[in-house]
């Protein structure tokens, strides 16, 4: 008995210094932001899909830190003051990384005091210029061109251009009510691309969409995708 009187208080004293650890926790307070741009120009990407990675060296086990990007290329997160390691993961993006030097490869090196905007440099294989959206008699067509950025030996092919619609404002391949495919080898003019979809019965009923186009790359798992339009029929 006398072992389990004192065995008591040190139960007590461990819960309480527990308590005391967990309620003097700092939560990190430091927001880093900006896009995936080509030459300052947002990158459109399918969302949820392509995410940045920050590593923090010097602090035991090394652990990624994932940043999604959003639609529209960008991507946020709160860290802790510090310094980090920004990268691509290998294989994801429609687009390659660069490589600042031998020693960097494509990694940015980031110092993060308080909350900073920071855009990463990317070079796609495409890029899908002046896209047109329209609708009329439950349909939406798009008109765009269609810009070969990477060429020589690191090009690529286009396997298809999709036309997605939908209800809300998350358009992609996962999220659409409506969605019509070219193929690649049916495009015979890059700067003159029209694609047209059928818009289905919508309920609860509305009179718009949105839509938005993406190119998928031969070999590259990510599409890249115009911004998302509003299109009233």
């Amino acid at each position: 008995m006398k072992i389990r009187f004192h065995f008591i208080p040190f139960l007590a004293m461990l819960v309480l210094l527990a308590s005391c650890g967990k309620d003097n926790f700092t939560e990190p307070k430091s927001t880093l932001s900006g896009q995936i741009v080509y030459q300052g120009e947002p990158i459109g990407v399918e969302y949820n899909q392509v995410r940045l990675q920050l590593w923090q060296p010097g602090f035991g086990k090394l652990a990624a830190i994932d940043a999604q990007v959003d639609q529209d290329g960008s991507y946020s997160a709160l860290l802790f003051n510090g310094k980090y390691k920004m990268v691509v993961p290998k294989g994801r993006g429609p687009f390659k990384t660069l490589e600042k030097d031998a020693a960097a490869k494509d990694t940015l090196f980031v110092t993060l005091e308080g909350n900073q905007e920071l855009d990463f440099e990317v070079m796609p294989y495409y890029m899908i210029r002046t896209p047109q959206f329209a609708g009329a008699e439950n349909k939406v067509t798009a008109t765009l061109k269609l810009e070969k950025i990477i060429t020589g030996t690191d090009a690529k092919a286009i396997e298809r251009v999709s036309l997605f619609i939908n209800k809300t404002e998350f358009v992609s391949r996962a999220t659409n009510v409506g969605v019509t495919d070219i193929a690649g080898a049916d495009i015979k003019n890059l700067n003159a691309v029209a694609i047209e979809t059928e818009i289905p019965a919508l309920v609860p009923t509305q009179k718009y969409v949105f839509a938005r186009v993406g190119v998928k790359i031969k070999d590259v798992e990510d599409m890249i995708f115009s911004p998302v339009q509003k299109v009233e029929f």
